[in-house]
């Protein structure tokens, strides 16, 4: 490998946002310059998160960024979504510190994309070895790449990292002109459940999709209400700052869809997505009214209504969830990459991570034996049927 020069900015800001996104693309919004600027303008990491912006990029012949990582230092394991709790335990009560840590990742998002962010593939390897070098140098315990796109599984492999596997519930467009062709495809009982359960979800309620310049300041604050609420439930406190989301909304609103119920004109839930090339991201969700259903309704119905609409591929409507699998959302696998640099922490990891992967593999056929799709059907997009 030829020499390289690896440069580690205070946040994206420090770099030029054209040529972030010429390494990022299009297809992926978590990943993109303004994205992850707006978390750092808004507070929502930065000093005192525990997530310290740490950009890895590599300059090309031509002086431009030919290849990036969005990396973070981090002094907890909070809002990753890929659980290393027991390996801290372990190794503090080995005597050593587990962190800080690197962490290679879209904050607060459990999205598949690039972590490698490539306009020059063959900057890969330089750019693993520079990940690599800010943990050896500064003695950190560990670099760890979360939700990595399925195709940059390999290139972390033949750096010798470690993989992990685990699954999450995405819903497949199969060509279909409407929810009532999603419909056809699944079986009689589950169809005519589904039917059910939108009809409850929306009595006495007006359904809005927002996106663009149709979303305004009063939508932002309604919906941080929603987020704070969800929030304070799941996590004890929100990721994200307020500021986040006018952010977001002045920068990124063409990417955004809000999806609102109202009652008698008056917002009670919404559910947050993004768009992105090819697949729609529910991100989150909350209520002010607690209405039986209507969480279904929004963040997966209506995920499924606007994909099939925009002539987008796929749904991904979060971690977890195991009540997607009903709702015609299938198992599909994650991945994440480890870098330990110890060899003795490395090999029981190593031996944690083959067992663990049995079992997540076994786990995903017995889900994707269970889905409701009608035998034969799947993948058919389906005839209109009763």
């Amino acid at each position: 490998m030829t020499d390289v020069t690896v440069r580690i900015g205070s946040g994206v800001a420090d770099f030029d946002r054209a040529q972030w996104d010429a390494c990022a693309g299009d297809a992926n919004p978590f990943i993109s310059w303004d994205f992850l600027a707006a978390l750092e303008r808004s507070g929502s990491v930065g000093e005192g998160t525990g997530w310290q912006p740490l950009p890895i990029v590599i300059d090309g012949p031509d002086g431009r960024i030919a290849a990036a990582a969005p990396a973070y230092g981090k002094s907890h394991s909070q809002g990753e979504y890929v659980f290393d709790h027991s390996w801290a335990d372990a190794w503090e009560r080995a005597g050593g510190r587990y962190y800080p840590k690197i962490q290679i990742a879209a904050p607060f998002s459990p999205v598949p994309g690039p972590r490698l962010l490539l306009r020059d593939p063959a900057q890969a390897p330089a750019l693993i070895a520079g990940i690599e070098m800010l943990v050896d140098r500064n003695r950190l315990s560990s670099a760890h790449a979360t939700f990595i796109d399925p195709d940059q599984v390999a290139m972390f492999e033949a750096a010798g990292w470690l993989i992990r596997e685990d699954s999450q519930f995405h819903w497949t467009n199969r060509g279909y002109g409407g929810f009532a062709d999603f419909l056809a495809d699944l079986s009689s009982e589950k169809r005519k459940n589904i039917r059910k359960e939108r009809a409850r979800a929306v009595e006495g309620l007006d359904i809005v999709h927002l996106t663009g310049g149709d979303i305004s300041e009063a939508h932002w604050d309604i919906f941080w209400d929603f987020y704070q609420d969800t929030g304070a439930r799941k996590w004890g406190q929100p990721y994200l700052t307020r500021d986040f989301f006018s952010i977001l909304g002045e920068t990124m609103a063409d990417r955004v869809l809000l999806i609102l119920a109202l009652r008698d004109g008056q917002p009670i839930a919404g559910a947050l997505n993004l768009i992105g090339g090819d697949t729609l991201y529910g991100r989150y969700w909350g209520c002010t009214q607690d209405v039986p259903n209507l969480h279904f309704e929004l963040c997966y119905y209506q995920a499924i209504d606007a994909a099939i609409a925009r002539g987008l591929h796929k749904v991904e409507a979060g971690a977890q969830g195991g009540h997607k699998l009903a709702r015609g959302y299938a198992p599909e696998p994650t991945y994440s990459a480890h870098y330990l640099p110890n060899a003795g922490f490395r090999r029981a990891v190593a031996d944690f991570l083959a067992a663990e992967r049995e079992g997540v593999q076994q786990d995903r056929l017995w889900l994707k034996s269970r889905t409701p799709f009608r035998k034969g059907g799947e993948g058919s997009g389906g005839a209109q049927l009763p």
